[in-house]
């Protein structure tokens, strides 16, 4: 059977991921400027922000990581891959893992392994990824540090596993149906939640597209939740008492994309609102207007929601409103900066 175009699209990736998993400074090189087009538009989580293309991205980002972390490997649980307006894209979701022997960013080392989640979406043109938009969980990193200068979360935070399903990494042929099926219900769960204005949590009718069993991933410094109830309670509550304003991503700026029982999510931003009032982060109600980066994935059975992985790009949201996490974290780490040799 002939290869369709989006698992075509996975494989190009799969020789970026592949280097990553086995990784090699030179070979990571090689494979970048082999899979990626050398004007390619990138666009990473604060303080990274945005490059053009593979070289700049392997200097600016990769090579650090690298060289705090010297045995980096990358842990993918979902990739998937279909299309949207903007174009054919696929996503990967997982994490990098290796022992933090040398500071990043200014977190000190700990001589043990660390892990850090990844959300990174990839627009495929031509036989070349010429976009790539992604969240690295830094804030994760800070915590497992001992150096996260910001308030508590709400929910858990623990290693967020991958798919309860065992499937995240989706097969080809593309499947049009089901794919199309999946992305109706998440299309219309996101439609529901812009409707809390119209009368609250109750105008949502969340029930209808949720799971009774849900998990929701959430980011290092909002955690993780399980059931609707703690959804609303650790998440969602916070979340629109300091927002009640916020618009979520349309039109043109949003990517919304089914494989199987997948659907993933990107926008750059993805979210406009103002804080408005108490509730979220502990950040003061300052009526300051923001922009959100979020990433998602969601899995879907059997006509209900199950699962979803979400990446917020929480250092962006604090530098938005002025507040500087890393001075903070120096300032709460400064007997620690300087590193010990690794035995």
């Amino acid at each position: 059977m002939e290869q369709d175009v989006y698992q075509q699209a996975k494989e190009i990736v799969k020789r970026f991921r592949d280097a990553l998993y086995d990784c090699e400074q030179q070979g990571l090189q090689a494979a970048m400027r082999e899979v990626f087009s050398a004007r390619s538009d990138i666009h990473l989580a604060f303080p990274f922000e945005d490059m053009s293309g593979p070289d700049e991205l392997y200097e600016r980002a990769y090579r650090p990581l690298i060289e705090a972390l010297p045995d980096l490997e990358r842990r993918d649980y979902i990739v998937m891959s279909g299309p949207a307006e903007t174009g054919d894209w696929v996503g990967c979701a997982g994490s990098y893992i290796g022992v933090f022997e040398h500071a990043w960013l200014d977190i000190p080392p700990t001589l043990h392994p660390i892990v850090m989640r990844f959300a990174e979406f990839f627009r495929v043109d031509g036989g070349k990824v010429v976009e790539m938009q992604a969240l690295w969980d830094i804030p994760q990193v800070m915590m497992q540090a001992g150096a996260w200068p910001m308030v508590p979360s709400l929910g858990v935070e623990w290693l967020v596993p991958g798919p309860a399903s065992q499937d995240g990494f989706v097969a080809g042929p593309w499947d049009e149906e089901r794919s199309t099926r999946s992305l109706v219900l998440v299309r219309d769960m996101l439609d529901a939640l812009s409707k809390y204005a119209e009368g609250g949590h109750e105008a949502m009718n969340l029930e209808r597209y949720w799971h009774p069993k849900m998990t929701w991933y959430g980011p290092a410094g909002i955690g993780s939740n399980r059931r609707l109830s703690g959804f609303r309670n650790w998440h969602q509550i916070p979340f629109l008492n300091g927002m009640p304003d916020r618009e979520g991503g349309r039109g043109e700026n949003m990517t919304l994309f089914g494989d199987g029982d997948y659907v993933g999510f990107t926008a750059w931003p993805g979210m406009r609102a103002r804080i408005s009032a108490d509730g979220w982060l502990g950040i003061a109600p300052s009526g300051q207007e923001i922009t959100m980066r979020s990433l998602d994935f969601w899995r879907c059975e059997n006509g209900l929601i199950r699962e979803n992985w979400v990446l917020v790009d929480i250092l962006d949201v604090y530098h938005q409103i002025g507040v500087d996490v890393f001075s903070r974290m120096r300032e709460l780490t400064p007997a620690r900066q300087i590193e010990k040799p690794m035995l």
